[in-house]
């Protein structure tokens, strides 16, 4: 696929979906980001569908321009809302379109792809992006040899389980597309295992 942004919503939709069906508890169980539950990483991620860009502005100014505190604020306000808007906001054209600035369609589907890892990994659920849109994702993350996310490479090879792809030389670090995403997106898997920071 050319395009990614395709990739997005059925990724957002993915998740929408498995989250409608599951039992209402599971919005409340932890996922792969730090401190962050599952109402959480939603918010999160939705926060495109609520916010226009002068809204997003005004948020970042009384951030203090740190994003990382916005994120955090923005996550856990946007936790309270009702799961159904959560939902509706996953399913949103609006979110489905969003870029991040800078980041273009690549960037939005790193964005979802990681983020839906986050929940569908922590609850030992199957993957709702497209097998497509993980690998783009991890051919993303190693041709950039783990510096998007701050990951120490060195004397590490990456060898996927469910397709051919191989990375890096040393120590064998293996694993499904999704899990090495994880990795590489600086996450803990639930065995416990994550890749050295640079």
């Amino acid at each position: 696929m050319t395009d990614p942004q395709p990739w997005v919503a059925l990724t957002y939709r993915g998740l929408a979906d498995l989250l409608a069906t599951a039992a209402i508890d599971i919005w409340d169980a932890p996922t792969l980001c730090e401190n962050w539950l599952v109402r959480h990483v939603v918010a999160h991620v939705t926060m495109p569908a609520r916010l226009t860009p002068v809204e997003f502005a005004t948020e970042m100014a009384a951030a203090g321009g740190d994003f990382t505190v916005l994120s955090n604020s923005m996550a856990t306000r946007g936790a309270a809302l009702p799961r159904t808007d959560l939902l509706d906001q996953l399913r949103s054209p609006t979110l489905h379109a969003w870029q991040p600035p800078g980041g273009g369609a690549a960037g939005a589907l790193s964005h979802a792809v990681i983020h839906s890892l986050d929940v569908t990994i922590a609850l030992d659920r199957p993957t709702v992006a497209p097998a497509g849109a993980v690998r783009s994702v991890l051919d993303t993350l190693t041709n950039a040899s783990g510096a998007i996310f701050g990951i120490d490479l060195a004397g590490v090879r990456l060898e996927a389980t469910d397709t051919d792809r191989r990375w890096g030389s040393g120590e064998v670090v293996r694993g499904d597309s999704g899990s090495l995403v994880a990795l590489l997106s600086g996450r803990t898997l639930p065995d416990g295992r994550s890749l050295p920071r640079g």
